[in-house]
């Protein structure tokens, strides 16, 4: 007679990786962030922050590790960046926890379902950045475009998709 085994999808298919792996990886996109659109700066319209965010929150999935995950990168990108201490971190912190909650629920390894989550949270997060400028800041000059924030999407989820690929080769199942 067959046994059922009452384990959840959660605890069949939520990754680890190497601390190395955790400090190194958002620290080393948060500094290509950093540095890479003085010398070129077409390359602002990247958010590698966002990427790495999004992809340990939905592969770890866990909406409170998500939303420290999110807090903790936003915030060093705005210490880095000179943008308002704060802004990227309330931003990936609630990006962080939606994208952990819906890895909960759907197959995040799917390549289709990486391209929409990453198209929807690129556009969610410019839209949470908008709302905090305007909203908490107070900086009513503020006004991005929508074509460019439409463009910035589809960049960032063109870029999205290898560098996912890549650090699955970093995932360790426990």
């Amino acid at each position: 007679m067959a046994t059922r085994s009452y384990t959840s999808r959660r605890e069949l298919e939520e990754h680890s990786f190497h601390p190395a792996v955790t400090i190194l990886v958002p620290l080393g996109a948060i500094l290509l962030q950093a540095l890479l659109p003085r010398p070129l700066p077409r390359l602002a319209i990247l958010d590698l922050p966002l990427i790495v965010t999004l992809f340990f929150a939905i592969s770890r999935r866990s909406p409170i590790g998500g939303a420290i995950t999110g807090a903790c990168i936003g915030l060093v990108q705005d210490a880095l960046t000179g943008q308002p201490i704060g802004v990227n971190g309330m931003a990936k912190t609630l990006i962080g926890y939606a994208a952990a909650s819906i890895g909960l629920q759907i197959d995040v390894e799917n390549l289709t379902t990486r391209v929409l989550i990453n198209l929807g949270f690129s556009l969610l997060n410019s839209l949470l950045v908008y709302l905090i400028y305007r909203r908490l800041i107070g900086q009513p000059e503020f006004h991005p475009s929508l074509l460019h924030e439409l463009l910035r999407a589809v960049v960032n989820t063109v870029v999205a998709v290898p560098i996912f690929i890549l650090l699955d080769n970093a995932k360790r199942t426990d």
